[in-house]
């Protein structure tokens, strides 16, 4: 029996507003790189603690139950957590040295990713339209990146690098996402503990490294790099409580309405608000070649949806990061 219109149309709405909502984490991040020059990693950190210590408040208070977790998951929550930090750390040096627009579309190229890894780590089928996805995925990463252009690798290598990384790690954390589920855990038991655990590694990254790795704290005493600008303190708690909980929050309840291929798929348009966004507010803009790759992405990622949700309907989708 099919779904009655008007929960149909609930469900598109709420799943392309999570879309939407999802889209200005690469905002968020290129307003707070640029405008305090805040470091990358120190930035990562604090959002995952925002968010650790945010959805704790929630869940004590609403879900006391999913606080606890059972020993023979809790190592596998530390490994999912090193593997967020991460892509955190990528992803969020990828934005301050590429942009909004750029990184977002380059984490898109997980999708290539995720296949080949399924595919040689789980064991999952490698058919013709995952080896098209994959190759379109990869020449759309070649594009926006502009690793096609030599000069690029001179003036920009740190770039394309955490750019490309960012949707390796991506690609790790969805099919680490895959296996949570399959082990039974509650998603949001899931982003708890995963994002602790990825905050205490970036703290980790920025205490230990003394300023070696790039994006990280100089020294200790610049884990407080705001000092007192109370705005940019608000900046960064709106992103883990905007994009990061309201988005996921948003995408869950999607599934109450949707199947999971359509709400993922829905969810695929995120590059696309982003790209808009940043045009309007940070004023980037992506030049033809980065415009034709951003496509082929979005054009592997769809194909690789449609794919997926015809050979496995019950399959649930990945939360979003």
């Amino acid at each position: 029996m099919s779904k009655p219109t008007s929960s149909l149309t609930r469900g598109y709405t709420v799943a392309f507003t999570s879309a939407a909502v999802l889209s200005t984490t690469a905002i968020f991040i290129r307003h707070l790189t640029q405008t305090y020059q805040l470091p990358a990693l120190v930035l990562a950190f604090w959002r995952d603690l925002f968010v650790t210590v945010t959805i704790l408040i929630i869940l004590a208070i609403f879900r006391p139950a999913l606080l606890r977790v059972s020993r023979e998951h809790f190592r596998y929550l530390i490994l999912y957590g090193l593997v967020l930090s991460l892509f955190n750390s990528m992803w969020t040096l990828s934005v301050a040295l590429n942009g909004a627009s750029v990184s977002t579309v380059l984490a898109y190229c997980s999708a290539g990713f995720t296949a080949l890894l399924g595919w040689w780590l789980l064991k999952e089928g490698l058919g013709w339209a995952k080896l098209l996805a994959v190759a379109i995925s990869l020449a759309g990463c070649a594009l926006v990146s502009g690793a096609l252009d030599p000069s690029a690798w001179r003036t920009n290598l740190l770039g394309i690098l955490t750019g490309v990384l960012s949707g390796l790690f991506y690609a790790i954390y969805s099919l680490m996402g895959r296996s949570a589920a399959q082990r039974g855990l509650n998603p949001w038991t899931t982003v708890l503990y995963t994002f602790c655990f990825a905050a205490l590694f970036l703290l980790g990254y920025n205490l230990l490294s003394g300023g070696r790795l790039p994006g990280s704290a100089p020294q200790p005493a610049d884990m407080f790099w705001l000092g007192r600008a109370w705005a940019g303190w608000g900046v960064l708690f709106l992103l883990a409580a905007g994009p990061t909980l309201a988005g996921f929050g948003l995408y869950n309840i999607s599934l109450s309405y949707l199947p999971s291929s359509v709400a993922n798929l829905i969810v695929t348009t995120e590059p696309v608000f982003t790209v808009a966004i940043a045009y309007l507010f940070l004023g980037e803009r992506l030049d033809w070649v980065q415009i034709l790759g951003s496509l082929l992405i979005l054009g592997a990622v769809i194909l690789l949806r449609l794919y997926e949700g015809r050979s496995n309907p019950g399959a649930q989708a990945v939360e979003p990061a």
